[in-house]
């Protein structure tokens, strides 16, 4: 009994290299979702980019973000952790620092490619801190403190940001985002010590490169990441397509920003317990309930109209506060999708790292997010034309219009979300059919 409490006791004590990784984590999190959930609005208000090309910029940068940080660890190993992260935290004070300074399209794509080099890095190198500074027995309570430490920072960063942009101006966001990057970087200078990797995990580019292959050429494993990016195609519209849609149907006092957290805050609240309830069951099986549950979230994101009809433009709730019934369906939309996030993410990355050969789990697992490059940019560039053609640029459309002839542009905004609904649809029934296809093949295999 009291061997089992002193393990226990000691199961959640962590090195301050741990507690450095989690708060430089906060930091860069916070950072980058309170830059990212206006990058679309910045590229258009400030730039000049048009509907698509914001998309289409937009989109590129967030589908390299996940392609690129298996490479850049590789880069990570040879420098050291430290090194690793004063660049990285380097690279993204600069970027987002003149981000708030120089709004050509030419530098803007410069620095934007500086930010998304430098966020290339953070991931391996505060992932593979928190993975040294824990031990097996205390490893998994570790990686769960650190999951919540990213949903606060990203809670945190999109909560501050409408008061900075509503405030100081839109591109002022940016040097929000500059120092809470700055922050990070000194404490990773000054107070972070040097974490380095034993020589035979340090894998080269080539490494990468071939495991890279190995993953394209698992046919299963592959068709499985293009179903489930049916349903990040979906869940990124909370950054592509929702911002502009909330702000150009609602006016500029408007904060989507805070309806975008109601996802972080459904997953923190109700992870845990779907994971564990569904524990018994196959990691397909919890994915294809999530699956399910994604066209309703974009049904209920097209549903607001029917609800103004019904309940009128101002929907109170006992008196004590009043909504518009866009801003009561996202939430429910944007809720679902949370629940449904429960489900999908945590056993996606268990059947993932299950179809890895053994010892190159973590090379896979480097890989496990091609389903976001897939569907970040299949979703923003979809969301660029959706925009312009159901919900266009205000300054796009002609001078002089009244309210009447105005709102008439905008009478067919909530079809964008038709698409996704049909997406939805698509990957879970594929996700069905999927599961089926592999039970009966793997029922084969047993009996054979």
């Amino acid at each position: 009994m009291d061997g089992t409490t002193v393990k226990d006791k000691q199961s959640w004590k962590f090195p301050s290299e741990f507690w450095m990784a989690n708060l430089m984590e906060l930091c860069e999190r916070a950072a980058y979702y309170g830059f990212f959930i206006v990058l679309t609005l910045y590229l258009s208000d400030i730039v000049g980019f048009d509907d698509v090309g914001a998309a289409a910029v937009a989109g590129t940068f967030f589908a390299c973000l996940y392609l690129l940080p298996p490479f850049v660890g590789a880069i990570a190993d040879r420098i050291g952790f430290k090194n690793g992260l004063i660049l990285a935290f380097s690279l993204l004070t600069v970027g987002y620092f003149f981000l708030g300074i120089f709004h050509s399209k030419v530098l803007v794509i410069f620095f934007l490619f500086v930010i998304m080099v430098g966020g290339s890095f953070i991931k391996p190198l505060i992932t593979g801190t928190v993975s040294k500074s824990t031990n097996e027995a205390n490893r998994a309570r570790g990686f769960s403190l650190f999951y919540w430490v990213v949903n606060i920072g990203a809670f945190g960063g999109k909560t501050v940001v409408p008061y900075v942009r509503q405030g100081l101006g839109l591109e002022y966001v940016n040097f929000f985002s500059a120092g809470m990057s700055f922050l990070a970087l000194l404490f990773a200078i000054f107070l972070f010590k040097k974490v380095e990797s034993s020589e035979e995990n340090k894998k080269t580019l080539g490494d990468v490169a071939r495991a890279l292959g190995r993953v394209f050429a698992n046919g299963r494993l592959m068709t499985l990441t293009v179903i489930v990016a049916g349903f990040w195609t979906i869940q990124h519209q909370l950054y592509a397509t929702m911002p502009k849609y909330v702000i150009r149907l609602l006016g500029e006092q408007a904060r989507p920003e805070w309806l975008a957290n109601v996802n972080p805050l459904v997953v923190v609240i109700f992870v845990v317990g779907i994971t564990q309830a569904m524990r018994k069951y196959r990691a397909i099986t919890s994915m294809t309930v999530g699956m399910l549950l994604m066209p309703f979230s974009a049904l209920a994101m097209s549903a607001s109209p029917w609800l103004m009809d019904l309940a009128g433009p101002s929907i109170s709730f006992l008196g004590m506060f009043a909504m518009h019934p866009l801003t009561i369906m996202l939430i429910i939309g944007i809720g679902i999708q949370g629940l449904a996030e429960c489900f999908i993410s945590p056993r996606f990355l268990e059947y993932f790292s299950l179809q890895a050969p053994k010892g190159q789990e973590g090379l896979y697992l480097g890989f496990s997010h091609l389903h976001s490059f897939i569907s970040a940019l299949v979703g923003f560039f979809m969301s660029g034309f959706l925009l312009e053609r159901y919900c266009p640029d205000p300054k796009t459309l002609p001078a002089g219009l009244s309210e009447v002839e105005r709102a008439a542009y905008y009478s067919e905004a909530h079809h964008i979300w038709y698409y996704f609904v049909v997406i939805g649809v698509v990957a879970a029934i594929a996700l069905v059919v999927f599961r089926q296809v592999t039970i009966r093949i793997d029922r084969k295999k047993e009996s054979a």
